[in-house]
């Protein structure tokens, strides 16, 4: 019977573990500072971009999902109207650039009563930061755990704005032309700090996926 309770007791705890792991555990963690003013950045960041080609896309086509978690399990979520553009200059990601514009107030979390709280000014606050926006300001090649680039803009979020530095796969080859992403950024840096609950706090770091698909017409 000893043996039995402990088995138990071993199973019980491996459960509880599993649900209760971070997802950001195993992502590329974003880089974050705060927003370079147009003085300090450098000659090449402030030159005006050459002409390409612009190829929008929006949520129909594309998607924006996030992970987050507390102690007692993870919370998924998804952007459901955004919309954006990528000026892909010579078919090379390293000359282009790409915005997004987000529509926070159509944040919708997989379980129904969490979305209306992402709302709420405990999190996203929708009704004083509707919007959100990301401009890049460098592609470069190469990037973590096998992504092709390194993706850093300017990410306006809940009345703050950062710069932001995280992995992205770009294909330009296809048509649509991809953007792929997945990394963990740090929700306390844009000002989101509820703890939630005494006995289930939130964990600071949130996946955020990226799936983006952008044709030629």
């Amino acid at each position: 019977m000893t043996r039995l309770i402990s088995l138990i007791s071993l199973c019980v705890v491996l459960v509880m573990f599993s649900a209760c792991a971070n997802p950001a555990d195993n992502a590329p963690k974003a880089v974050v500072s705060d927003a370079a003013s147009p003085a300090s950045t450098n000659t090449a960041a402030n030159a005006p971009a050459t002409q390409g080609t612009k190829l929008s896309f929006a949520n129909e086509s594309s998607k924006i999902d996030f992970v987050g978690s507390k102690v007692t399990g993870i919370e998924e979520g998804s952007f459901k109207k955004f919309s954006g553009a990528i000026d892909l200059v010579d078919n090379k990601p390293e000359k282009s650039r790409v915005n997004v514009d987000i529509d926070l107030s159509s944040v919708e979390a997989k379980i129904g009563k969490l979305t209306e709280h992402l709302k709420s000014p405990d999190f996203f606050d929708v009704a004083k930061y509707p919007k959100a926006t990301f401009t890049s300001t460098e592609i470069k090649s190469g990037g973590e755990k096998g992504a092709s680039h390194t993706v850093t803009g300017t990410l306006d979020l809940h009345g703050v704005k950062k710069t932001i530095t995280f992995p992205a796969t770009i294909n330009v080859a296809a048509d649509p032309v991809s953007v792929t992403s997945e990394f963990a950024i740090n929700r306390k840096d844009f000002g989101i700090v509820y703890a939630g609950k005494a006995d289930d706090l939130i964990r600071d770091e949130v996946v955020l996926k990226l799936a983006v698909k952008a044709p030629r017409r």
